[in-house]
């Protein structure tokens, strides 16, 4: 494989996109509604009197990149669920095939076409994400990390999208198989942590069933929301200071509270302290720390995935074909 014979593939299979206007005008489409609502969202969290922490640009970065996420992965398999199959279906993948490009060089261009438009798509998001980002209320480094961490999951998904399309026949079945490799990991891995955490319980000294929610952790490090939320930098803490009692058997309590109208911040608490429960019961003022970050290990689940489907194109491009699916033209 080499740099250049996946670039020529690239340059070819982003000609074939743009030849037919319908892009623009997706694109076009999408960039109006998501930074339309996204200016909704802000309008009405101004409107909102309810926020105890910092400026609605906190809640508004989180929650418009959570629904930009959720969007664009199900956008995602339609740019590369029929990248092979497709071709072999029109007749037209021998005709890279008898060239001299290597099975990797189409894998990874095919890919990088359907990668890139992807990335294009996030790219239009960015008004909206910049907003908060220019009025103070988040960090340029939370920003770049978060977009980088969604460019990631893109990827991974693109390149699952094109696994199935280079292992099935049809097109019509590697899309549908495409989605529901999304469904699995955004809704799929939290349903699978319900149905498990009954099984997980343990009668406690107090008699009481206790749920050991550290011992099933794993299973939602591969969402992608989870994987995004817990990969964002946390946002700085206020001091809380309570004075517990009267006299000289008073005493303070001394804390530190996240925001509380962070998405992203509560979805990252909330998947550490589930690392951490082992049933004993903790004062939610003594957790001085949220635990262990989950993000690495999902992060690392979902791009061996990837890598894998890649393998897999490219191992069903390798020539001669000896055994050609059913009713699927070579030319």
């Amino acid at each position: 494989m080499t740099a250049r014979g996946a670039a020529l593939v690239a340059r070819q299979e982003i000609r074939t996109r743009l030849r037919t206007g319908r892009w623009r005008v997706l694109l076009a489409v999408w960039f109006a509604v998501v930074n339309g609502l996204a200016l909704l969202f802000r309008l009405a969290l101004e409107a909102d009197s309810t926020s105890r922490y910092g400026s609605p640009g906190v809640p508004m970065f989180g929650g418009v990149l959570l629904a930009v996420l959720v969007l664009t992965l199900l956008i995602t398999p339609a740019l590369s669920a029929q990248s092979i199959n497709g071709d072999r279906e029109r007749g037209t993948l021998a005709t890279l095939q008898v060239t001299p490009l290597a099975p990797g060089d189409i894998a990874f261009g095919k890919l990088a076409a359907s990668w890139g438009t992807g990335l294009v798509v996030l790219l239009l998001t960015v008004p909206s994400l910049l907003w908060p980002v220019a009025e103070g209320a988040i960090g340029p480094m939370r920003a770049v990390a978060v977009l980088l961490v969604t460019a990631l999951l893109i990827g991974v998904v693109c390149a699952v999208s094109q696994g199935w399309s280079a292992l099935l026949a049809r097109s019509i079945t590697s899309v549908l198989l495409s989605y529901l490799t999304v469904f699995a990991l955004i809704v799929g891995t939290p349903l699978l942590f319900t149905i498990a955490v009954p099984i997980t319980s343990e009668q406690g000294v107090d008699g009481y069933d206790n749920d050991r929610t550290d011992r099933i952790w794993w299973l939602l490090a591969p969402n992608p929301v989870v994987i995004l939320a817990d990969a964002a930098p946390s946002l700085p803490k206020r001091r809380i200071i309570i004075d517990e009692g009267a006299g000289s058997g008073g005493h303070r309590v001394d804390y530190y509270e996240a925001p509380p109208n962070d998405p992203l911040g509560s979805i990252s608490r909330g998947v550490r302290r589930l690392r951490l429960d082992d049933g004993h019961y903790r004062p939610s003022y003594a957790e001085r720390s949220d635990g262990p970050p989950v993000w690495p290990f999902g992060l690392a689940f979902d791009l061996v995935l990837g890598a894998g489907a890649v393998w897999v194109s490219a191992s069903r491009l390798r020539t001669p074909l000896y055994r050609v699916p059913k009713g699927v033209r070579i030319a």
